[in-house]
């Protein structure tokens, strides 16, 4: 057998595109020789993942994997919307999202790079996996996700003062549900107090030109602007959103309740909305 120099495996990943270990393989059944090992690849169809660099990938799909104390959510994107609903390339993201859980991190590992390469190669496809999320909790903490037909996707974290509240069923019904309200209403922020002061001063630039003409005293204005501000608060942040299966109430107040049955407090840690093709 062919002692194969871990460069030279590289250097024909680099070339080729194809797979660490299949370039080893290839190697090994070329005796060393770089030119015989490329041909080999090709004859094996490892080498086109190359040659479909560059196509747009505006179509794809979107992962959540959960389990234990991590969740991660990510994109995988493709050329065509048929490739999009096949088997094999979701079966491609669920192995990516889980080996993102296995390495705990969301950065683009080699494995997980040629993972990529190899959809590439089987599915005759350029793929590029665009965006990529990892959670670790704590001990007080839960995950919950939501998938619409792997084309919107939100993951959202639950906190807890007293960790058994997430053995209730209540808790658990209120934390999907979460994970649903933020896949149908995209909030921008957590609550208020999460707003970004750009965010904030935007808004009453665009509430004091409109308020140019109402002829109000200066303090009567400023009032107005602060009711239409918690206005835009009640669409953009999270708790104040009329919560999905009770528009009467809030996310705030339904948690609160929730809180209350168990008798523990709860509250939103973090979350994360994507939708295939929006960068938002």
């Amino acid at each position: 057998m062919a002692n194969v120099n871990p460069s030279d495996v590289k250097k024909l990943r680099d070339a080729t595109g194809a797979g660490m270990l299949d370039c080893k393989n290839a190697l090994i059944e070329a005796g060393g020789d770089f030119e015989e090992a490329q041909k080999v690849l090709r004859k094996k169809g490892l080498a086109a993942a190359t040659k479909r660099e560059g196509r747009a990938t505006t179509e794809g799909r979107l992962f959540i994997a959960i389990r234990g104390e991590k969740a991660a959510v990510c994109e995988l994107t493709c050329e065509t919307y048929f490739v999009a609903g096949n088997e094999k390339f979701k079966a491609f993201g669920e192995e990516i999202v889980n080996m993102m859980l296995d390495a705990e991190t969301e950065e683009l590992t080699p494995e997980i790079a040629d993972k990529v390469k190899e959809a590439i190669s089987i599915i005759k496809e350029n793929m590029t996996l665009k965006r990529q999320k990892l959670f670790k909790l704590t001990a007080a903490q839960k995950a919950f996700g939501y998938s619409h037909d792997g084309q919107i996707a939100s993951v959202v974290v639950l906190e807890s003062d007293n960790p058994a509240a997430f053995e209730a069923d209540a808790v658990n019904e209120f934390g999907n549900d979460l994970a649903m309200h933020i896949a149908a209403f995209h909030p921008r922020f957590i609550d208020e107090n999460s707003v970004t002061q750009k965010f904030k001063d935007d808004q009453m630039e665009v509430f004091a030109a409109q308020s140019e003409n109402l002829n109000k005293p200066a303090d009567v204005l400023q009032k107005i602007m602060a009711g239409k501000l918690n206005k835009i608060y009640s669409e953009v942040c999270l708790t104040k959103q009329p919560f999905v299966k009770d528009d009467k109430q809030s996310v705030e107040k339904v948690m609160a309740a929730v809180a209350k049955q168990v008798a523990a407090s709860l509250k939103i840690a973090d979350y994360v909305y994507y939708k295939v093709g929006i960068d938002e």
